[in-house]
């Protein structure tokens, strides 16, 4: 029997089960951390935008990867 953590929605994927809510609040939780840490340092929005930009892709690419695998679906 496989756990199914999120659903399959169109091109998003919507958690369902608490593992699903914790791996979405984790990676928006980083990312926060990872945004507030940058500005700290940036001289502009475009400093900003472009220090958050690979962090940030990095980690919704991998938890899109989460939600791929634990859909149940069948699709991949």
């Amino acid at each position: 029997m496989q756990n199914v953590w999120f659903k399959h929605m169109g091109w998003i994927y919507r958690p369902i089960s608490w593992q699903g809510f914790l791996v979405s609040a984790l990676a928006v939780a980083f990312c926060v951390q990872v945004f507030v840490a940058i500005d700290r340092h940036s001289h502009s929005a475009s400093d900003t935008l472009y220090g958050v930009f690979p962090y940030v892709a990095c980690c919704f690419l991998l938890m899109l990867w989460v939600a791929s695998n634990t859909c149940g679906d069948g699709r991949r």
